[in-house]
């Protein structure tokens, strides 16, 4: 049995690129001494998320600074990452659009991007969206890649189990309920809908899933964290709760995934010619 460590993190990062460096190299550093292969970081690592969600004020007092792919941002995340494969989030420069992205990186460089295609509560207006939904190839197998609230659509981790993905990070900035929010972020309704929907991905896709989360507040977010790896089962194998740091898991993932899939394979099992390809929705 080859065991593989991933580890996720439950982390804070805000516009300071000096700051994310630091705490990306005390992540990684801690990281290693746990043998960890793969690291997934928070979405908005590089200079932070929006600062407020809400579409009936002013918008955010200030947006992340933008980052070329091959800018020296990223060479430094490379630099740190050294023999790691580390997932992590930014605001994309593509001209003059900004996209939501996640970049996994190793010390050879950015090896796999995403977009993120599903936008929340006005998101839209700051950022353009994604259309792609791709694995590819990384040290630890072959990886998948989802930003928050892209998890919340079957269709988007089932795109990339289709696509062979044996590991799917999901990196958020996912915050507590603003309208009906509990005063114990462990019992609020969107930190049990952030946990269902990562317990589900994995187990109808029968994936080992990884997710991040930024923790504390920016602006008027409070985050839930709850970083986790759950198995292809969709049993949690170590989480952060809310707290700050890092849940970190060592699995055989070939064994792993053959043993989930041994009796009932899901997607084998599919019969795609029963799925109505246009729905119509009902408000």
């Amino acid at each position: 049995m080859t065991l593989t460590h991933l580890a996720a993190a439950s982390a804070n990062f805000g516009r300071d690129l000096e700051q994310a460096y630091a705490q990306i190299t005390h992540l990684v550093a801690e990281a290693r001494t746990r043998d960890v292969k793969l690291l997934a970081l928070p979405e908005a690592t590089l200079g932070g998320y929006l600062s407020t969600l809400h579409t009936d004020g002013d918008g955010p007092d200030s947006l992340p600074p933008v980052i070329d792919l091959d800018g020296p941002e990223l060479r430094e995340v490379a630099r740190i990452a050294g023999d790691m494969t580390v997932v992590l989030g930014f605001c994309e420069a593509d001209g003059d659009t900004r996209f939501n992205s996640a970049a996994a990186v190793t010390g050879d460089g950015v090896i796999g991007v995403h977009r993120k295609v599903h936008q929340p509560l006005g998101e839209n207006l700051y950022y353009e969206a994604g259309e792609v939904f791709q694995a590819f190839e990384t040290p630890v197998g072959r990886l998948g890649m989802l930003i928050c609230y892209d998890k919340a659509f079957p269709e988007a981790a089932r795109a990339l189990a289709l696509d062979g993905a044996q590991i799917v990070t999901c990196i958020s900035a996912w915050p507590s309920s603003r309208t009906a929010g509990a005063g114990d972020i462990a019992e609020d309704r969107w930190t049990r809908r952030f946990n269902v929907f990562d317990q589900a991905r994995a187990l109808e896709n029968q994936v080992v899933w990884v997710a991040a989360n930024q923790v504390g507040t920016f602006g008027s977010m409070r985050f839930v964290a709850n970083a986790k790896i759950v198995g292809p089962g969709g049993d949690v194998l170590a989480t952060t709760g809310t707290e700050a740091g890092l849940a970190v898991a060592g699995l055989d993932v070939e064994d792993a995934l053959q043993t989930a899939r041994r009796s009932m394979f899901h997607l084998r099992d599919r019969r795609p010619e029963t799925y109505a390809t246009e729905v119509p929705v009902h408000a």
